[in-house]
């Protein structure tokens, strides 16, 4: 019988993957659920927030849909504070068990 090689994954979908940039796209995740309960939450169209946002609506139709390679974090940090939303970025040592990375909390 064979062995079975088994790696032990992280809490990290995306870093179990093997994408480079599996943090940056987890923080985009996280504010892209955030804005999208805030449009269904409004009954908002996509129009409507572009409007609001300064987002194009074929960018606003990305986010929609999770395609967020072409959206940058910044740009949804701006579009949620658009939302009436405070984006807070924290900054603080990292912790042994945790290691060095970005962490977004939506």
């Amino acid at each position: 019988m064979e062995s079975k090689r088994s790696r032990k994954g992280t809490d990290n979908v995306l870093v179990d993957l093997g994408f480079k940039d599996a943090e940056e796209l987890t923080a985009k995740a996280s504010l892209a659920v955030k804005f999208n309960e805030l449009v269904e939450k409004r009954g908002l169209s996509q129009t409507e927030v572009a409007a609001i946002t300064g987002m194009t609506q074929p960018k606003v139709s990305q986010v929609r849909r999770y395609k967020l390679q072409n959206i940058s974090l910044e740009r949804l940090m701006q579009a949620l504070v658009s939302l009436d939303q405070r984006v807070e970025i924290v900054v603080r040592p990292a912790r042994r068990a945790h290691g060095a990375g970005i962490t977004v909390a939506a």
